[in-house]
């Protein structure tokens, strides 16, 4: 008799509970954050998705270091994000994530290369800029300028710019909403890769459905609060998504 293997129990990245954002413009409250709770584990690939103004960017945010909570706890492995003062959260995005948005924010004189250089020169264990340009498939293209390059090459270019850095999480903000669909698989295909490659805990947003079929799980957002959660039992590659 064989004994049962334990199943192991994935290991928690972050952790979200009773996460509140509210933006005060003059008299105005704005919740962006209502109350949210949420783990994301070591390795997988969530889609977050929901229409415009669901909250996602603004938890991605939090998430990232980029934006503070309101009320609630955010924590990073045992690292209190809320608590943090700048110089932490400074460290902890330089060190832990990496960023991927809809545009992609390259320096229009520096060529690729040296577009990702920017990050490996401060990064403390990097690639070389051009193992990360390998990664994305632009090994070829390393000495062009943004100009030379298409929508689609300036994304894989941003995205080898957050990868140098061989961050543990990397958080993409709608990486194909400039795209058209074709050019947007093809980045969503060098996302899957890393992903699966690095072991990197990768967050997506977007308000495109059809990209939730390539998610461990999916996270669904309404109105500031986590209305869904589920997980795919079949997991498509990024190049069998149409839309």
């Amino acid at each position: 008799m064989t004994s049962a293997v334990p199943r192991t129990t994935p290991e928690v990245v972050f952790s979200a509970r009773d996460l509140t954002k509210v933006y005060v413009m003059g008299e105005v409250e704005i919740h962006a954050l209502r109350g949210v709770d949420l783990d994301l584990y070591a390795g997988e690939l969530t889609v977050m998705l929901g229409a415009s103004g669901s909250g996602k960017s603004t938890l991605l945010n939090i998430l990232g270091g980029l934006d503070s909570a309101t009320a609630g706890t955010v924590r990073y492995g045992e690292q209190d994000l809320v608590a943090a003062t700048d110089n932490v959260l400074t460290r902890f995005r330089r060190d832990h994530v990496g960023f991927v948005f809809q545009f992609y924010n390259l320096i229009s004189s520096l060529t690729a290369r040296e577009n990702v250089a920017i990050v490996t020169e401060i990064s403390r264990d990097p690639m070389t800029p051009e193992e990360a340009l390998a990664l994305v498939g632009l090994e070829d293209r390393m000495d062009h300028f943004p100009s030379q390059l298409s929508g689609g090459e300036q994304q894989r270019v941003a995205i080898a710019r957050a990868v140098a850095k061989r961050p543990a999480v990397l958080l993409c903000d709608e990486p194909t909403g400039a795209l058209d669909s074709k050019t947007g698989v093809r980045v969503l295909e060098v996302i899957e890769h890393i992903n699966r490659e690095l072991g990197t805990t990768t967050a997506v947003i977007t308000h495109n459905v059809v990209i939730a079929d390539m998610a461990d799980r999916v996270i669904q957002l309404s109105d500031g609060r986590v209305s869904e959660i589920h997980s795919n039992t079949h997991r498509k590659a990024a190049a069998e998504l149409s839309w």
